[in-house]
């Protein structure tokens, strides 16, 4: 059998078991092609380990009368981060000294495998979560996948590697400071840093609890989402873990606006400076509308993740190891743990106070714009620099990532283009908690646009399915004073609305000008001698919906209508008495168009 992979994305081993492959077959062989030599890897699944998987697969797939369609993700291999729990493996975290059996699998873990996943291997990174470079690790430097003397970004660096060069179609990381950030943007892939919480932190070990995500790699931006919402939701056993409140817009207009720092370092390093410029137009030509916002605050927050209080929490994490065997550490990961025992707790207040006014001026900043896009990393470092100036090379990679979590924003790294010596560079949209439907609707256009390979693989990125309708929101059809342009627009979209697209009614529908409404409005009634008509479709979060319904005022209603390919979504409706005498406008074929024809 070929040593190059079966497949690369979801989509391609959904085809391959339709194909009628069989897992065994399949991941016996994966497994055979992976090398335990390799450094993005801790361990990797024993023979005994990946048949009790498969065993466990052809259980669930009984279950559902032999659906695979019922399991999304039937006989997918993936990896985890090893500081997350996998039940019968061993956790690390980089510290031999640390590890010990899990008893069960990580919330997450046990939700992919729930939808048929299988897990292949688990891997590398900074110990204990501690740096964003991939260097800190006893089971060595995992190099970057494009040039092994570049580092591969941290401390998630394995999972980054493995799916970069398509062993793997998606992977677990952690985000604290970047660590689901910076590695994807150094490998060309995507990394999805949800908003804290969506994503449980049951069986995860800690680095900083109240900043820990658990985040996703993935060769494409569709891929990285629907593993996040497979492997999401509300778990009691986690203190911080949050439901989804559903009121945030679930994607993005066509003309996005995105604020930009207003200044930008870069530390000499003209070639991601041109990766980020060159994004930039390329945003514009997509049609966002960039503008300069005051970068101080987030600059400020960013500081404190390792010059304040909040390093004493890394320390408290790491428990007995730092204070009974601190040899048994990585001497930088150690140094920066031991700056935890210098402050108070009087400090930690003080730190924590500052950090909600900044977070508060962060969130309030980037209201009226959809995102704030950033470098992913301003450089990147060779190897052989770190062992220079290991910290302070790390902090320049976290420039545009530190203050993230602190500030309570959801994430995605994506690809940018490559740079004038080959390596790839990224950007990253940011956004308030609970927007991440919307920010990977934006980054799975950006990533159709620019036509990279998927990671280090080489491969062309497929086409693309056409997006679902997000959770938590509820599909509008409208079809007067609400569409685009018209005076009761604005009733959506200050509500975090979103246009989804213009299509038309079934063919049974009639249209008629009411009569004595204080705005122009038209009533939507059902005929057998009917026409299909214009309509628009607006996702609204569903915690809005309400608000949205209440303005409505009589004859008009919210029902059920069918358009004209047979979906069914909610829509404007009218009450038949307010239609006798209406004149009946059906034959122009919409709304917009009536109201031009009166305009003449």
């Amino acid at each position: 059998m070929s040593d190059a992979p079966l497949a690369f994305t979801l989509a391609d081993w959904q085809q391959v078991y339709r194909d009628q492959l069989q897992p065994v077959d399949l991941l016996r062989a994966l497994r055979q092609r992976l090398s335990a030599d390799d450094y993005a890897w801790i361990s990797l699944a024993s023979a005994e380990q990946l048949d009790a998987q498969l065993a466990e697969l052809a259980a669930l797939l009984d279950a559902t009368n032999g659906q695979q369609e019922h399991l999304p993700l039937y006989g997918v291999p993936f990896a985890i981060k090893d500081n997350i729990d996998a039940a019968g493996w061993t956790t690390t975290a980089a510290c031999p000294a640390f590890a010990y059996e899990a008893a069960e699998d990580a919330s997450v873990v046990a939700r992919l495998r729930a939808a048929g996943a299988i897990l292949i291997g688990k891997t590398n990174l900074d110990q204990f979560a501690t740096g964003l470079v991939g260097t800190r690790s006893p089971y060595g430097a995992v190099p970057n996948a494009f040039d092994p003397d570049y580092v591969s970004g941290g401390s998630s660096s394995g999972s980054a590697s493995v799916v970069a060069r398509g062993l793997v179609p998606f992977a677990l990381g952690t985000d604290t400071a970047g660590s689901g950030r910076v590695p994807a943007g150094f490998n060309n892939i995507v990394g999805l840093k949800p908003t804290r919480g969506w994503l449980s932190n049951t069986g995860l070990v800690p680095a900083c609890r109240t900043l820990d995500c658990i985040s996703v790699f993935a060769l494409t931006v569709a891929d990285a989402e629907t593993v996040a919402r497979i492997g999401g939701g509300y778990d009691a056993r986690d203190p911080y873990s949050r439901q989804n409140p559903n009121s945030a817009a679930v994607g993005m207009a066509a003309t996005p606006k995105l604020a930009v720092p207003d200044t930008l370092e870069f530390f000499g390093d003209d070639q991601t400076r041109a990766v980020f410029e060159s994004a930039l137009d390329k945003l514009r030509a997509l049609g966002a509308e960039i503008a300069p916002i005051d970068f101080s605050p987030f600059r400020q927050l960013a500081a404190q993740l390792y010059l304040g209080p909040w390093v004493a929490e890394r320390t408290v994490a790491a428990g007995t190891i730092f204070s009974d065997q601190p040899e048994a550490m990585d001497p930088v990961v150690r140094g920066i743990l031991e700056n935890g025992l210098n402050y108070s707790a009087s400090d930690a207040y003080r730190a924590e106070y500052l950090r909600a006014e900044l977070a508060r001026r962060i969130n309030d900043a980037l209201e009226p714009f959809d995102a704030l896009v950033v470098p992913t990393s301003p450089t990147i470092r060779r190897i052989a620099e770190m062992a220079q100036e290991p910290v302070l090379f790390n902090a320049q990679f976290g420039t545009y990532t530190n203050f993230t979590n602190f500030a309570d924003l959801s994430a995605l790294a994506l690809p940018a283009g490559m740079r004038a010596d080959g390596l790839p560079a990224g950007i990253t949209l940011l956004a308030p908690a609970w927007h991440d439907a919307a920010l990977a609707d934006f980054g799975k256009r950006w990533q159709a646009s620019l036509g990279l390979p998927l990671g280090a693989t080489g491969r062309a990125l497929p086409p693309q399915p056409a997006s679902a309708q997000a959770p938590g929101c509820v599909r509008v059809a409208v079809v007067g004073a609400h569409l685009t342009g018209m005076p009761l627009n604005v009733q959506l979209t200050r509500r975090n609305a979103v246009l989804v697209e213009e299509t038309r009614t079934a063919s049974d529908y009639r249209l008629f000008a009411l009569p004595g409404t204080v705005l122009p409005k038209p009533g939507l009634a059902r005929s057998q001698d009917g026409a299909a008509l214009v309509v628009e479709l607006w996702d609204i979060p569903l915690a809005r919906f309400g608000e949205f319904v209440a303005e409505i005022p009589p004859p008009l209603g919210i029902g059920n209508l069918q358009l004209e390919d047979g979906r069914w979504v909610k829509g404007f409706i009218c009450e038949p008495y307010a239609l006798e005498g209406a004149r009946d406008i059906t034959g122009f074929g919409g709304w917009r168009a009536f109201i031009t024809s009166q305009q003449r």
